[in-house]
């Protein structure tokens, strides 16, 4: 009897045992990118948006440039057990500068650059939406150039009273021709030339992860090529609108814009 009743206490022991941990790096934080892992077979839920869970239980989110300082991440273990976690989102400080007197031309397109402009914001945000099941992304963020830093995630500019749009990368000044590298692997989803980036890449690294590699002299793979993190994809350039030779080094979670910065090794 006493054997029988262990073999019966046995299922119960295995069912109230805790879930495993749903677990990431990083701060939640404006502009952040949280990569984690869960044990396989967790749903997630970023404030009612189903979060992709690889079968391994890797996942990725983010939170854009003026996030609320709030979000509810819904978490559903394999077991069925269900929790809610609030999570609060740091609020981070943007650099805002005015400059006033400048030509109007420069401040707003003309008809036939603003049709150009929209039909190329479409094409990128095709290329940003993409849900693959890569999971490149959970791999460390390797510098896609070295240079000098020239401009940061965030910033934004008032131009003669009118807010532009604000800064979605990470800019890395040097020579023309010098390599541009995968941050991580990836799939090219987008290569071409456009109004504002001028030569560009967009590579996919899973779970809506991208990144954008702008202003490019030369563009050395091909839409639905596979890259290798630390490939050589690019030569930096000065193509479209810039005042000198750089890379703007863009990092997405879907249509999200996320700061890459924190997550590039020092140096």
């Amino acid at each position: 009897m006493i054997a029988r009743r262990h073999l019966l206490a046995a299922p119960a022991l295995l069912l109230a045992r805790p879930a495993a941990a749903v677990t990431w790096r990083g701060e939640p934080a404006q502009g952040a990118l949280l990569v984690g892992r869960a044990a396989p077979g967790t749903r997630l839920a970023l404030d009612g948006r189903a979060v992709r869970v690889s079968p391994e239980g890797l996942f990725a989110f983010g939170f854009g440039r003026d996030e609320d300082e709030t979000a509810t991440l819904a978490v559903t273990h394999p077991d069925g057990r269900a929790e809610t976690r609030a999570l609060a989102v740091r609020r981070r400080a943007w650099d805002v500068q005015n400059i006033n007197g400048l030509p109007p031309a420069q401040v707003t397109p003309d008809d036939t650059a603003l049709r150009r402009i929209m039909a190329e914001r479409e094409r990128l945000g095709a290329a940003r939406a993409k849900d693959s099941a890569r999971t490149d992304f959970a791999a460390p963020l390797a510098w896609p150039a070295r240079g000098r830093v020239s401009g940061v995630f965030g910033s934004q500019r008032v131009l003669n009273g009118q807010p532009r749009q604000p800064h979605y990368g990470f800019d890395i000044a040097g020579p023309v021709g010098t390599p541009v590298s995968a941050a991580l692997g990836g799939h090219v989803t987008l290569s071409g030339e456009f109004f504002f980036f001028g030569h560009l890449l967009v590579i996919d690294h899973g779970h809506g992860v991208n990144t954008l590699y702008a202003h490019l002299s030369e563009r050395l793979v091909a839409e639905g090529e596979v890259v290798a993190r630390g490939q050589v994809v690019a030569r930096m350039g000065a193509t479209g609108r810039v005042t000198g030779p750089h890379l703007h080094f863009s990092l997405s979670w879907y249509q999200t814009w996320l700061d890459p910065q924190p997550l590039l090794p020092p140096g």
